[in-house]
């Protein structure tokens, strides 16, 4: 055998480890989950694809039974009545985010099939206006297990398929709230502050802080949780709003819809405040000491979070 070959030989099988070894190095320990489509299908139950241009899995459900119009004008699901739910794999784990179309008998039971199934609810609120019948649309996102988030799904899309929703979460019709009698102490006692009497409605107003462009935003600038009560001790409505932090949101939508109150509209009132407040609007009825005791439990999330 030529030995002078050897040192060629010796670099040549060096290089292969070397090349080897980092190969095997570059190798992400968290390389990104693959979607498993036909789980998705199994556990949304829908037909979804995946998107041409992103790595992401979406099912859909055209809402092809809501009949509605527009400002007179005759709407069909590709005019934005669509409910969705997009997948995709990020590390180790799945993000989803979607929009649901609800009437609005649907919202709040829909809602608590989302709190309750692993996924967060992010926005409510309208599309149109001048719609028949009254649509709301309701965005859903988290992030976990694909088996958790597709099964959520699957439970959100399939409460959403309830013609009519769930009829013991409207609100008590022929209340009139000029015919005030209630006593605010309970509420007082309950909520730790003050009611303030404006004509017969006994309102409770609690003040957060904000930057806006430097200088300091609060309770007299809007931001601020409160919730406004008329009728009864025994038959009572409570509407008002939540100002939360991105991080209590979730905590205060569970808390308001265990206590069987509706959710009524998450969005922002401002942009480029610092922190990011959330507003939440809420209505419910009920006893004044329930209402009040399910606001304050929303309350307490808050000062855990």
């Amino acid at each position: 055998m030529n030995m002078t070959r050897w040192p060629q030989v010796s670099m040549i099988i060096l290089c292969a480890w070397i090349s080897s070894g980092q190969s095997v190095a570059q190798q992400p320990s968290d390389s990104p989950a693959v979607l498993d489509s036909a789980k998705i299908e199994q556990l949304t139950g829908m037909k979804g694809g995946l998107d041409k241009t992103e790595p992401v899995f979406k099912v859909s459900q055209p809402r092809k039974d809501l009949n509605a119009t527009v400002a007179g004008v005759k709407m069909i699901p590709e005019m934005g009545l669509t409910s969705w739910a997009g997948f995709q794999a990020v590390g180790d784990q799945v993000m989803v985010m979607g929009d649901i179309v609800l009437l609005e008998d649907q919202v709040n039971p829909v809602m608590s099939a989302a709190l309750d199934n692993g996924l967060e609810v992010t926005g409510l609120h309208n599309h149109f206006l001048w719609d028949k019948p009254r649509i709301m649309f309701m965005h859903i996102g988290g992030m976990g297990s694909l088996e958790t988030l597709a099964a959520g799904v699957g439970k959100v899309f399939a409460k959403a398929k309830e013609k009519h929703g769930d009829k013991k979460q409207a609100p008590a019709a022929g209340f009139d709230t000029a015919k005030t009698t209630l006593d605010p102490k309970p509420i007082e006692t309950i909520l730790g502050a003050s009611a303030e009497k404006t004509g017969p409605i006994y309102k409770v107003t609690l003040g957060r802080t904000t930057q806006m462009s430097g200088h300091g935003a609060g309770k007299a600038m809007g931001v601020n949780t409160w919730a406004a009560f008329a009728g009864s001790n025994d038959k009572a409505v409570v509407d008002g709003d939540f100002a939360m932090l991105d991080s209590e949101l979730q905590g205060v939508l569970k808390a308001l819809r265990g206590a069987n109150i509706n959710i009524v509209a998450i969005h922002h009132h401002m942009v480029n405040e610092t922190p990011k407040i959330v507003f939440l609007h809420y209505w419910g009825t009920g006893s004044v000491n329930d209402l009040a005791k399910g606001i304050k439990t929303a309350l307490d999330t808050q000062a855990k979070s």
